[in-house]
């Protein structure tokens, strides 16, 4: 492609960033109109640009797929009745309330992706905070901080993770013996911080819970039928690629959300276009153009060329460019969601292994079965913890994040930008550090 092309995509990919971290549009208008001005200006044609939607149409699927089921439950009442039963569990005091999302956080997102926890959980917060008199959007904040550190427990727990296990053919049991340790820390370093960053909802404490609201359950056939269409779908999240004919995640999303309409339009408590015209369409419009974004960056060489930069750079020093990984990989991630961002920088650190001469080019041909060196296998660990953590700097870095967002937004009270960065970057800097030296203690000492 030609240097202007590689050039504009650059420049556009950049002033998208620029625009929404001053806040001047909403995150899916700027997005989307950094993407079709790639269109416009022919460095992409539409096709290609179309092509790359088509490409994360898994990730698509999946969050579709839960809204329509979140969204469909909401009639019986359900989110406001937990939400309750919370509180009185903590009896009233904001630290076991923090603590307590911590605690029902961190399981599910070991063995759900992160963004999918969060759409389940999110709910709950908002008619939470309204009971104990706190403000919920520090509440939601941290629900994205555990889901994105204890995705990092299971391999399946962050989407970016999987796809940087997957490119080193690394396993499920293989993760758990070789990374999860890392997850514990990044979860403990979140714990940690909540008498600090959440001060002020660490120490409310409510003098009696007799007088809160008892929301009652409505609709108690249909929420019964629509829990055990839920409990499959997360049944099936586990097992189903482990089937004789595999069920990927996305299609048993898609599947629980036909079946949660269907059930809502024959128990006459919603209505279908009632339930669709609620699903959070910008979180969608925004992942979709952010995609092509970065496919313009793949297509026009930007990637390419950063990989020969970074074989100039660390040449073949593994421990300098594992720290360096991870920082500069957390960095980015912090301002770039970082699903499209592994996916980008997955050929360019393998590309970077082969010009710097560790591997040949046919270690990474699709039919090849031959292991990775073990000693470059730290940079790939680094590009786990860097991604994933590196999305509780800022409120673009992950999805679960953009997720929280929307679901604030149609509450009443959008996140900002800089208030998503006073909690982010102190807690992301400290779960950078914190991996740095469990990385270099456990993986680069020699």
């Amino acid at each position: 492609m030609g240097s202007w092309q590689a050039i504009g995509a650059s420049i556009l990919f950049v002033s998208v960033i620029g625009i929404i971290i001053m806040e001047w549009m909403p995150l899916a208008v700027a997005a989307m109109l950094g993407a079709l001005l790639l269109v416009v200006s022919n460095i992409l044609t539409l096709d290609r640009a179309i092509g790359y939607i088509a490409s994360s149409h898994t990730t698509l699927g999946l969050f579709f797929g839960v809204m329509i089921m979140i969204r469909a439950l909401q009639p019986t009442q359900v989110f406001d009745y937990l939400a309750t039963q919370m509180v009185i569990l903590a009896k009233g005091k904001g630290n076991r309330l923090l603590l307590g999302i911590v605690a029902i956080t961190t399981p599910i997102c070991a063995l759900l992706p992160n963004a999918t926890t969060v759409m389940l959980l999110a709910p709950l917060i908002p008619p939470l905070a309204q009971e104990i008199g706190v403000d919920f959007v520090p509440l939601l904040i941290l629900m994205v901080f555990v889901a994105n550190s204890a995705g990092l427990l299971t391999l399946v727990g962050d989407p970016a993770t999987f796809i940087v296990g997957s490119s080193i053919k690394m396993t499920f049991i293989d993760y758990l013996q070789t990374l999860s340790f890392g997850g514990v820390l990044a979860v403990l370093v979140v714990v940690a911080t909540l008498p600090f960053l959440f001060k002020k909802i660490w120490q409310t404490e409510l003098s009696t819970t007799a007088t809160l609201p008892r929301p009652t359950i409505k609709h108690p056939q249909m929420l019964r039928l629509g829990l055990v269409i839920v409990l499959l779908v997360l049944v099936f999240f586990i097992v189903g690629e482990m089937l004789p004919i595999p069920i990927s995640p996305t299609t048993v999303a898609l599947l629980g959300a036909a079946l949660c309409l269907l059930l809502s339009h024959h128990s006459k408590i919603d209505s279908v276009n009632n339930i669709l015209r609620d699903v959070d369409w910008s979180t969608l419009l925004f992942f979709m153009s952010i995609f092509v974004l970065i496919g313009g960056l793949q297509y026009t060489g930007v990637v390419s060329s950063a990989s020969s930069v970074l074989a100039f750079l660390l040449g073949k020093n593994i421990a300098l460019g594992t720290i360096f990984l991870l920082f500069s990989v957390g960095l980015l991630s912090s301002v770039v969601p970082n699903i499209p961002l592994v996916v980008a920088m997955v050929p360019m650190l393998q590309e970077y292994l082969v010009d710097a001469g560790f591997v040949g080019a046919e270690m990474f041909s699709p039919g090849s079965t031959t292991p990775l060196p073990p000693e470059v296998l730290p940079l790939f660990y680094a590009m786990m913890y860097g991604a994933t953590l590196g999305g509780n700097g800022t409120l673009v870095g992950a999805s679960a994040n953009i997720v929280a967002a929307g679901i604030s937004e149609q509450h009443g009270k959008p996140i900002s930008f800089q208030r998503f960065l006073y909690y982010g970057l102190p807690t992301m800097g400290l779960q950078l550090v914190v991996l740095a030296a469990y990385v270099t203690i456990a993986f680069l000492r020699k």
